[in-house]
């Protein structure tokens, strides 16, 4: 065999090398996706309705489904095992698919005692257990969204703070690849206090929407006192909008389909909007006088009817983006219905 010269060596190196790293290159490695944390889209003005799991949903017929945009189906319960309790899985079932065939996005609304939501929120592992609870229920019954009722967080025991992490944290679950939505109800903000102040305001950039609670603002020693009149409706966009910064784009304005007394005991008094109907109240007014069983005398229940619902209506149309009305099974189902004022008002086709 002929001797190489050191120039043949050298060559034959370098193409050793090149071939080497052509093979190299040509091994190519599967890289995993990028992860996009992102709201799923915005579908523009919000009707939602909520759906308690002890509600007959043969009792509504489809068209108040079709009302509504958004159906929250009420309640999963946190426990104190940082876990969480489907209320009447049966009933999601239907829920969801009368909400689907009706073109309503449907929620799981989540509820629970307060003393369970601080416990749970207390850890990341306590935190991390309850989210991957409710996604695997949002996942099981294919639900496009969570919706929280934690009633209240309070800067009083630091629940503000395991609050907004636990927001956060579920909102970068259920927004990986725009997957769910996130809401959250809210006070209406009229009272200063470790509650309304809860609510911080980097919450505003990772919660889809708020449901403000514009209601319960009643009193067992205040006479001729509404719970739920337009001037509460207002206080709580000035304060949410106008003060904290919260985008009108997130602001639903939430309504009642029940009416409460007051300046007597709110026990076995208040009543839904179908019974104050169905005992002599008009859907053209406010308030009426009613009597119930049990109680010794008549008395006036403040609620809002027709003419009260559609206000409000053009006002979150105005201002904000959408309404909230607590709930399906308090609403007449005919002409008087709140949820057919309020459609009818801002020009909702059902």
């Amino acid at each position: 065999m002929p001797k190489l010269s050191a120039q043949q060596l050298l060559f034959l190196c370098l193409i050793a090398v090149s071939l080497y790293s052509c093979s190299k290159k040509d091994i190519s490695v599967p890289q995993p996706p990028p992860i996009i944390i992102t709201p799923p889209p915005d579908f523009g003005f919000k009707v939602v309705g909520y759906f308690p799991y002890y509600r007959d949903p043969a009792s509504v017929p489809d068209e108040k489904f079709r009302m509504c945009n958004v159906v929250n189906y009420a309640f999963a319960t946190v426990n104190s095992a940082a876990g969480l309790t489907l209320n009447d899985p049966a009933k999601l079932s239907i829920v969801t698919a009368r909400a689907k065939l009706n073109n309503a996005k449907i929620f799981l609304s989540i509820n629970g005692a307060a003393a369970d939501f601080k416990s749970m929120a207390a850890s990341a592992e306590g935190r991390n257990q309850f989210i991957r609870a409710i996604l695997s229920i949002v996942r099981q019954y294919g639900l496009h969204g969570v919706d929280m009722d934690w009633e209240f967080p309070s800067t009083a025991d630091g629940t503000d703070l395991t609050f907004t992490a636990l927001m956060r944290e579920l909102s970068d679950s259920c927004h990986r690849d725009a997957r769910y939505y996130l809401t959250a109800a809210i006070t209406p903000g009229k009272y200063a206090g470790s509650f309304r102040d809860a609510i911080r305001g980097e919450l505003f950039s990772f919660v889809d929407w708020f449901n403000v609670m514009c209601y319960d603002d009643f009193s067992t020693t205040v006479r001729y006192r509404h719970h739920s009149d337009m001037s509460l409706a207002l206080t709580g966009m000035n304060y949410w909008i106008s003060t904290r910064g919260m985008p009108a784009s997130k602001f639903v304005l939430g309504m009642p389909a029940y009416g409460r007394p007051s300046g007597i005991t709110q026990s076995g008094t208040v009543l839904s909007y179908n019974t104050i109907l169905s005992r002599g109240g008009s859907p053209l007014s406010d308030s009426a006088i009613v009597s119930v069983s049990g109680f010794p005398s008549t008395y006036t229940i403040y609620y809002n009817g027709q003419p009260l619902i559609k206000k409000k209506s053009i006002l979150a149309k105005q201002r904000g983006n959408g309404i909230m009305i607590w709930e399906h099974g308090h609403d007449s189902q005919d002409a008087t219905s709140l949820f057919k004022a309020a459609c009818d008002t801002i020009g909702r086709e059902y």
